[in-house]
């Protein structure tokens, strides 16, 4: 049966208004189309998408700063996910999910009976995204994530970027936080000519200087309530060129720079992957769990290349108990990441010859500490009736054993396996430098060795950096569940 999919819109005045929303009417197929307009501060416009009494089975939030570059239609078709969040391209903070919220009708339903928490700074700060998470919780339902070919930031106006990046700050002053938007920052100062990352430089610092960390919740708010005034009294001190009105074919342009490698035609709207997979090898991060092997597999989806970290399905149980390492997700998938296929390297080697290692490491000292934090309630059993969580705890005690020889963390032991798996690895491949790669992702290295490592040329973009196991939950069960032999982003 065809679902209905409704599609609520919401713009204040954004340069790219008109052309997201035929794109987003092209690439969805809407059932109806909600328009919010120039409502502020966008907890008010949360406050009115959830007025709306909606007759549908999904509905795709969406912002008017989002560009969505592909056919979501069959996605949308087949999925069944309470909620899934779309990872997309931003101009500034390079691949990530935001902008675009594929939701269930009834999580929409619960977040609709759900007063406004009081003096709560996680909703001053994300209003949509905290009333969701409480619904969420409440349904006792998982986020889900799927990359698609959408642009997030690109052609705005001078004073929403000055606002989008002061709203930057104030939600980037926890410690990770701050650290990728460092990161971001970095990556800026390497192109002093664009006008846009000058005013989120100085949209960041005035920022920080203006909302004191120890601000309250409600100055907090006054703050984000008054952007839009000092945005434009911001900018309009600023010696900037007159932006002129945005064309399709600029949009297009902007793709074919983006994604050249992996469309064969770009054309109002209509971008196709080409017929064949990019990498005609397997790849395999064989780095321990918490050595950035998350991070690994968010680059390579960036890449196009169809990644998948710690499946957990039962074909993938049964084959690792039966010593068959021919994976049956590698007919669906050009990558497999973490502790699955860590320490099958030699066996992987030989069934897949010319493909490409990747051992992610880490400061081993800060490895044991974040090691020890992921283990805790995490046991080894439990008693459960899902079948889903039983295989979980299944793969969970084999690959514990098998890769660590316990298992309760032990931090003795978990540094003796830590030195002796990046040994044995660099032995192996010891006479083959083109077929491994070391890549220590919390140092700050990225592309300029993972790109040049699989014969592509250093991305001009943010490297992801994924701190949280449920981010990837759809690009990993999620996408073995829902297999879209398209290539993602």
């Amino acid at each position: 049966m065809t679902k209905k999919i409704d599609l609520v819109f919401r713009t204040i005045g954004e340069r790219t208004s008109d052309l997201a929303l035929d794109l987003a009417i092209q690439q969805i197929q809407p059932h109806q189309v909600h328009l919010i307009e120039n409502v502020r501060p966008f907890s008010a416009a949360v406050q009115r998408m959830l007025e709306i009494d909606y007759d549908c089975d999904f509905i795709v939030f969406m912002d008017a700063d989002c560009l969505i570059m592909e056919d979501m239609h069959g996605f949308l078709q087949r999925n069944d996910f309470p909620y899934v969040d779309c990872y997309v391209l931003d101009k500034f903070r390079g691949h990530i999910h935001q902008g675009v919220h594929i939701t269930r009708v009834d999580v929409v339903r619960a977040m609709q009976q759900l007063q406004p928490p009081q003096n709560d700074e996680k909703y001053v700060l994300r209003p949509e995204s905290r009333l969701r998470s409480m619904a969420l919780s409440r349904l006792k339902a998982n986020k889900h994530f799927k990359s698609f070919r959408i642009l997030h930031d690109y052609f705005q106006s001078y004073e929403h970027v000055y606002a989008k990046m002061a709203l930057r700050e104030l939600r980037s002053r926890t410690e990770e936080n701050r650290r990728e938007l460092e990161a971001a920052q970095r990556y800026w100062e390497r192109h002093p000519g664009d006008m846009d990352f000058r005013i989120a430089q100085l949209a960041i610092a005035q920022t920080a200087a203006a909302v004191p960390l120890q601000a309250t919740p409600t100055e907090i708010d006054d703050y984000i309530v008054r952007l839009p005034e000092i945005a434009t009294e911001a900018i309009a001190q600023l010696d900037v060129p007159t932006q002129p009105e945005i064309s399709p074919a600029e949009i297009d342009d902007q793709a074919r720079k983006i994604w050249s490698w992996q469309l064969v035609q770009v054309g109002g709207g209509t971008l196709e992957p080409p017929a064949k997979p990019r990498s005609p090898h397997k790849i395999f991060g064989i780095g321990l769990s918490r050595t950035g092997t998350k991070s690994l597999t968010s680059a390579l989806h960036v890449l196009g290349l169809k990644a998948i970290h710690y499946p957990e399905d039962e074909t993938t149980l049964r084959e690792l108990t039966e010593g068959n390492y021919r994976f049956s997700l590698l007919e669906h998938f050009d990558a497999i990441t973490d502790i699955t296929v860590s320490a099958f390297y030699p066996q992987l080697d030989q069934l897949f010859p010319g493909s490409k290692f990747i051992l992610t490491i880490r400061d081993k000292e800060s490895w044991l500490t974040s090691l020890e934090k992921h283990w805790f309630n995490r046991p080894a059993f439990s008693e459960t009736n899902q079948i889903e969580k039983e295989i979980h705890l299944h793969i969970r005690r084999f690959l514990r054993s098998t890769v660590y020889g316990c298992y309760e963390f032990n931090r003795e032991r978990m540094s003796y396996v830590y030195d002796l798996h990046y040994k044995n690895v660099l032995d192996y491949f010891g006479d083959r430098p083109e077929s491994l790669l070391v890549l220590n992702i919390g140092a700050g290295e990225g592309w300029e060795k993972l790109c040049p490592f699989l014969g592509l040329d250093p991305l001009e973009q943010p490297f992801p950096y994924i701190k949280k196991q449920s981010l990837l939950k759809s690009l990993l069960n999620a996408e073995a569940k829902v297999i879209d032999t398209s290539l993602p982003v």
